[in-house]
Parts: structure tokens; C-alpha cells; sequence
């Protein structure tokens, strides 16, 4: 039995080897299966041989459902290029490798070679393919507590994972955050995370950046902040007229309810609640705050002290403010009046002193008249000084008349021959009574 089995044996074995060297038609997809990300480009590698007699005329891919080609060929080298995403990279000796730019989802499919030489059944597409996978980038999200609610203080790891590349070591990624670039690796750590980090995030292979994944949207939570209370029209107003108080906070989620307080005295545990609304009208003046309260906690406001103008307070500042206007008004009476008496005496004095002005029959005469005044004492009584002992004086009055007249020409030539011309001087003397003298 042996030696039957070792005979066959060597019988077989030529008649294979035969087989082999004279099947010199072939066609190789080097890979059976092949994977891209949406959005990048992908090979499919591919060899093929034919006998050294021929020579290739033209060849073709793909795609085949059911081992039979699917609609048109994505690729002839008979024609222009049939669509410029995919491109052959092969040759016409035995490399057929055919690459495709910026794939699509409908690029999912098997892809099949085809060659045909210058002999009359020198076609050959084998049998196989190669097919082809379309996968997105995707974000795997890891929080330390499990708990889906993210929260200030929180920490959270995000991981691009391309599904193609088994090991995910191989490809390099970049992450964005609302469409700008913020960070390279394949993993996003988020600790002691904040209303900052609130956002849209996605991951991209770095060689292409057509390649985004899903977006991921993270919503921090927090509790109430920066809460204020805005006051409509002024914290001061008068008896009767409408003040609102407005809360305003920041939370996340919004606030869900809204407390106001009023604080009586300086001791704040003596407050009470007075309202929960975002706005209250006041009915009186005092001290008041807000608080504001989420899911995750409360926060109060700053105080705001309103006051509520009274009546009395009122008139007195009207009281005031009219006695103001009347003071001045009577400060600016009095000025005018007195500018006006001042004029009107310095008119009077001109006046005055126009009409005792003596006038002559030539205009350009002018006159000068002094008064003298004289006491006259009688020779029989003894003088000293400017009195008279023993008796009374009367006064003498004297008024001396200075002529400055201007003589003309032909009367400075008559008097000429003549002696100078003399002016007179008219005095008038009166003579005091004497009384006579009484022991």
C-alpha cells in the first residue's frame, strides 16, 4: 500500500506543475476586504498577468452584483475620465490598482477588474473582487461616574475611534470644538469641567479633514449665578408712583423658581418672603432681595434699599427751589434798579451843569466867574483872624468876570497901532452892616 501511495504521488505532481506554468492568465485582488472613513480616500490594490504573447488594449473597474458587472464602469482607459474621484494608479504590465478620492457612503460595494489584449478571446475578469466598507469616525464618551448629567466640577474623556484601523493606534486625529481646532490625539481629556466647555465636539482623521466625525454636544450644569436685582425707574421715587424689582440669573437649567425678601432691621434672619416672581412691585420703600433656584442649588442677591419720596418732602424741596428763583429774581430787580438811578443822576449833574454855565454873544467866548467872600468888620473894632469881636459882620460878596474873548484878525490889526488892548475887571462891593456892640 505504500508503495502504491508513494507512486501516485509522484505521478500527480507534474501534471500540477504543468497546469500551473501553462496557466499564465491571472488576476490577484490582495485584499478581500476593504475599509475607509467617509470622507477619505481608499486603495484597492490588484495585480493581474496574461501570456508574454499579448498586449493589454484595455481595461476597466466596477462594480459587480452577483458576479456580474453593476450599471456602467467606474473607470475605462478607453474613455476620459468617467468621474474624477476615481483614479487607476496602475500600469499595462501586471499593477491594476485603482484609488477613489473623498469617499461616500454609496461607494459601499465589490469592485472588479477587467483587461482585454489584441488576441480575439484575450479577455479575462476572474473571479472575486474586492469590497469595499464605509465607516464614520466615532466619539466614545467616558465619565467617571457614569452619570449622564454633567455638572461643574465634572471630568470627561472623549476618544475618536476609527473602526477600519482595528488597533486605532495607526491613525492620527485632530478635534474640534464649534468648528475650531483645539486639539491633536486620539483622546480629549475634560477635567473640572465648567459653563466654558459647553459646546459641539468632533474628531477628524488629521490627513483628512473631510473625515469629521458625529458631532457630540456636551451641556454643562450648574447652579444659579451672578444673580442681580434691577430696579425700574430709580430706587428712589415719589409716594404713589410704580417701582419693579428684576431678578436676573445665570443657570443651567434655568431657574425654576424665584423668592423675594424683605429685610426689616440690620439683623438678616428678620427677612420675609414677599413674592416668586421674576418681577415685583414693591408697596413700600425698605431693603430687598432676591433668590434664585435650579435642580442644583440657589443663589441669593446683593440688597438694594428703595425709597419712597413723602409729600411733606416733596413741598419742602418745591418751597425751596421757588424761594431760590425769587432771591435771584429780586437780586436782579434791585441791580437794574440801582443801574438805573445812577444813570439817571449822572444825567442830571450834565444837565446842571450845562444851564449854570454862563453863555456870551460869541460862541467862542467863554466865561469864568469866582465868588469871593469877605468879611467887612468896622475900623473901630479889632480884627483876628477872619472874625470880628464886638459886633456882626455881614458878608461881601465880589464877582470877578474874566473875558477871554477872541478877537478877530482885522481887530488884532487896528489895535496894532493902538495900546494893548486891556480887559476889564467889574467888581461889586457890598458894605456889612455893623451892629453896634451890647455888654
Amino acid at each position: 500500500m505504500r508503495i502504491e501511495n508513494r507512486n501516485l504521488t509522484w505521478t500527480l505532481m507534474p501534471l500540477f506543475l504543468a497546469g500551473v506554468l501553462c496557466n499564465t492568465w491571472r488576476l490577484e485582488y490582495h485584499q478581500q476586504h476593504v475599509c475607509a472613513v467617509n470622507g477619505s480616500y481608499v486603495v484597492i490594490p490588484c495585480s493581474f498577468y496574461y501570456p508574454d504573447n499579448h498586449s493589454v488594449k484595455k481595461f476597466m473597474w466596477g462594480r459587480v452584483k452577483s458576479h456580474h458587472f453593476k450599471g456602467r464602469y467606474i473607470y475605462d482607459s478607453n474613455l476620459s475620465k468617467v468621474t474624477t474621484r476615481f483614479q487607476y494608479i496602475g500600469d499595462e504590465n501586471h499593477n491594476c490598482s485603482l484609488k477613489i478620492h473623498k469617499v461616500e457612503h454609496h461607494d459601499a460595494g465589490k469592485y472588479t477588474f477587467r483587461f482585454i489584449t489584441n488576441f480575439k478571446d484575450g479577455k479575462w475578469t476572474g473571479k472575486g473582487g474586492s469590497t469595499l466598507k464605509v465607516v464614520d469616525l466615532n466619539i466614545s464618551v467616558t465619565q467617571p461616574d457614569g452619570n449622564r448629567t454633567t455638572k461643574e466640577g465634572d471630568s470627561m474623556n472623549l476618544t475618536c475611534i476609527n473602526v477600519c484601523d482595528h488597533d486605532n493606534l495607526s491613525s492620527a486625529f485632530i478635534w474640534f470644538k464649534n468648528g475650531e481646532l483645539i486639539k491633536e490625539g486620539p483622546v480629549l481629556y475634560l477635567s473640572n469641567m465648567s459653563s466654558t466647555n459647553s459646546g459641539n465636539y468632533a474628531c477628524s482623521l488629521k490627513t483628512h479633514t473631510g473625515t469629521t466625525s458625529g458631532v457630540i454636544h456636551i451641556d454643562v450644569e450648574y447652579a444659579p449665578k451672578n444673580t442681580s436685582v434691577s430696579v425700574r425707574p430709580s430706587m428712589e421715587v415719589d409716594v404713589g408712583s410704580n417701582i419693579t424689582l428684576i431678578c436676573s440669573s445665570h443657570a443651567n437649567p434655568p431657574v425654576e423658581n424665584y423668592t423675594w425678601f424683605k429685610i426689616y432691621d440690620d439683623d438678616d434672619d428678620d427677612i420675609m418672603d414677599v413674592g416668586h416672581r421674576t418681577e415685583f412691585l414693591p408697596a413700600d420703600g425698605g431693603q430687598y432681595l432676591c433668590s434664585a433656584t435650579n435642580k442644583h442649588g440657589s443663589q441669593n442677591s446683593s440688597v438694594v434699599a428703595i425709597q419712597i419720596k413723602h409729600l411733606w418732602a416733596t413741598f419742602t424741596r418745591d418751597v425751596l427751589i421757588i424761594a431760590t428763583v425769587a432771591v435771584l429774581l429780586i437780586v436782579i430787580i434791585v441791580i437794574a434798579l440801582t443801574s438805573s438811578v445812577m444813570i439817571l443822576y449822572m444825567c442830571f449833574i450834565l444837565h446842571k451843569k450845562r444851564m449854570w454855565t454862563p453863555k456870551t454873544d460869541s460862541e467862542e467866548d467863554v466865561q469864568d466867574t469866582d465868588y469871593v467872600n469877605w468879611l467887612a468888620c468896622d475900623n473901630n473894632q479889632s480884627q483876628e483872624g477872619n472874625q470880628c469881636e464886638g459886633g456882626t459882620a455881614e458878608v461881601v460878596y465880589t464877582t470877578v468876570y474874566f473875558n477871554n474873548k477872541t478877537k478877530s484878525n482885522m481887530e488884532q490889526q487896528m489895535d496894532s497901532h493902538t495900546d494893548d488892548y486891556e480887559e476889564v475887571i467889574y467888581i461889586s462891593l457890598q458894605k456889612p452892616t455893623v451892629e453896634p456892640f451890647v455888654h
